[in-house]
């Protein structure tokens, strides 16, 4: 049995979603690494295509389902305020604290 936390969707307040921890965390801290800190950041296919490399084959065959991961990540750290987005085109960059 995996490990599993709760994210939240900025989409959706006040609900929570419950996802694999490990997968989660892999993804979190390679959007974090990609993302430039200032407007008008990268486009959420710029940012896949940057994490894919960064992702544990173990976790990740072949980048598989990254995509949904780096959005699922996307939406909880919009949530909690740590990464924005412009309207569109959407392009996410860090919030600086």
């Amino acid at each position: 049995m995996t490990d599993k936390i709760e994210i939240e969707n900025v989409g959706q307040p006040g609900k929570t979603y419950r996802v694999d921890a490990a997968k989660f965390a892999a993804v979190r801290t390679a959007v974090l690494d990609v993302l430039p800190e200032a407007a008008p950041g990268m486009t959420v296919a710029e940012v896949i295509a940057a994490v894919k490399p960064k992702l544990s084959a173990d976790l990740f065959p072949g980048g598989e389902k990254a995509g949904w991961w780096v959005k699922a990540v996307q939406l909880d750290l919009e949530a909690k305020k740590v990464i924005a987005r412009t309207p569109s085109p959407v392009r996410l960059y860090k919030v600086k604290s």
